[in-house]
């Protein structure tokens, strides 16, 4: 195998976040009298961490201090019902284990704050993950390739045996500036036409063909 280490992003490739997301946005938008983001409009900020998707979501022209108000409320909302809603995608379970079997070491690194990524993933994908890695002070976020490369170096794994599997503009432009392959999904919250013209490397329109990727 090519392969020995897949790095996955977490929202929108394995794990589908969006309800909790949504209702813990449109939770916060509330209590300061705007008004509520539809499941698609949230769908389409996410991408760039939390503090980007308030500031899409409350109203254009919002003073800052009320934004960053809005902002600290929906990490409250989404710090409790973080897995109110939330599950893999059908086949991912699956998908992990048969690469555990088969050696292949897997790892997270998503631009949702650490302390949520790590109880998301503790909470589906116990015991299946190698390294876990969300947004924390010291690492820039996607798409600069420090959390990428900071797993690879933890593993010991080289980049060129090493996939990046997302579904967002952020995942291929972390894997291009990580020097690694990279694996598009479409089954996630990114279509085809929201990748700012990027030329899709592997598109998998099913774990499956995701599978038989890593796994040639």
């Amino acid at each position: 195998m090519k392969y020995a280490l897949v790095i996955f992003d977490l929202d929108g490739t394995l794990l589908n976040t969006l309800d909790d997301l949504a209702d813990a946005a449109n939770a916060a938008l509330a209590e300061y009298g705007f008004s509520p983001r539809t499941t698609e409009e949230i769908r389409a900020f996410i991408g760039n961490g939390v503090s980007r998707l308030i500031h899409r979501a409350v109203p254009e022209g919002t003073d800052e201090a009320v934004a960053a108000a809005v902002l600290a409320r929906f990490k409250a909302v989404y710090t409790e019902h973080v897995n109110d809603k939330t599950v893999p995608y059908p086949g991912i379970l699956f998908l992990l284990r048969e690469l555990k079997d088969r050696g292949v070491r897997c790892a997270v690194n998503s631009n949702k704050v650490d302390n949520a990524v790590r109880l998301l993933c503790d909470a589906h994908f116990d015991g299946l993950l190698d390294a876990v890695l969300g947004e924390r002070d010291g690492i820039p976020r996607k798409p600069a390739p420090d959390g990428a490369r900071r797993i690879m170096e933890r593993l010991n794994v080289r980049p060129e045996n090493t996939l990046y599997v997302g579904d967002g503009d952020a995942d291929i432009r972390t894997a291009q500036n990580a020097g690694i392959d990279c694996a598009w999904v479409s089954w996630g919250y990114r279509h085809v036409d929201e990748l700012d013209g990027l030329d899709i490397p592997n598109r998998c329109d099913s774990v499956a063909a995701l599978k038989s990727l890593i796994l040639c």
